[in-house]
């Protein structure tokens, strides 16, 4: 099989396709990396070049050793992804040391992955081992609500996921966990790399702020949907305060526990004192 015509390859160009469209990735904003299931490697490893030398990550992750990802390139523009794979997309492969990759397909032209990819790796690597390897996707968008938020509420989980369940009854369910925030760091450093690896053990979502959004998840549908929801509650709040009327009612601390029964999930506690 072709590289391009596997179906995970598509679904990854649809995605980041997605996330332009939806205005979450200006100039070279936001990254992606997916996690390839082996047999998804054996279909299209005869296509593989394996003459480029490992690449030291900066990080390392035992649990990650031999496996293989489809990244985005470093300063590439998501909108050109589409048009342009084999030059904005790129497959590496990790040492057995789990701290040093090689560029196998793709990024032509002297392409390098991400700058995030460090907060990537590190990532996939706490998914992993905390979902018995179900998760496969890091993403990583510039939305804008969300960037906003972090100019008016307090940098914590506890403010920040609480008003974004409040903002639609599908939050809770898709979210139940809560979200994640750290400060503003420098990004691509192995600083921010492993802040928003601590948060990945406990959160599905990672806010850097006054950047940026990261989400995990098992499928590209689903991470996507998850940062969907996040962006669009977000939207929500900014949306109704713009009105100059403040929040004239909103859910309370027992809708979110009528919800959390009915639904059969269990809220984040320490969110909803």
């Amino acid at each position: 099989m072709q590289v391009l015509a596997a179906e995970f390859i598509k679904g990854f160009i649809r995605m980041a396709d997605d996330g332009y469209r939806q205005g979450w990735h200006e100039r070279n904003g936001g990254n992606l990396s997916y996690r390839i299931k082996p047999e998804e490697v054996d279909a299209i490893k005869q296509n593989f070049s394996t003459e480029n030398p490992f690449v030291r990550i900066g990080v390392k992750a035992e649990n990650l050793a031999g496996e293989y990802f489809l990244v985005t390139r470093s300063g590439n523009f998501f909108r050109n992804i589409a048009a342009a794979p084999q030059e904005n997309l790129g497959i590496v492969e990790v040492d057995q040391q789990g701290e040093g990759y090689r560029v196998v397909w793709g990024l032509e032209n002297g392409g390098v992955p991400t700058s995030e990819f460090p907060s990537h790796f590190l990532n996939h690597s706490v998914k992993k081992a905390a979902t018995n390897g179900a998760y496969r996707v890091i993403y990583h968008a510039h939305p804008p609500s969300i960037i906003a938020l972090t100019y008016l509420l307090p940098l914590t989980d506890k403010d920040f996921s609480r008003l974004l369940w409040t903002m639609a009854t599908e939050c809770p369910l898709v979210f139940p966990d809560g979200v994640g925030v750290l400060p503003w760091m420098v990004p691509g450093s192995k600083e921010i790399a492993l802040a928003t690896s601590e948060l990945m053990e406990k959160y599905d979502v990672a806010i850097w702020a006054h950047h940026g959004m990261f989400c995990a998840g098992p499928n590209f549908d689903l991470t996507f949907g998850l940062m969907h929801t996040v962006e669009k509650a977000a939207d929500i709040y900014l949306r109704v305060m713009s009105c100059g009327q403040g929040l004239r009612q909103t859910l309370s601390t027992e809708n979110l526990r009528e919800i959390a029964a009915a639904f059969h999930i269990k809220l984040r506690e320490e969110f909803l004192d």
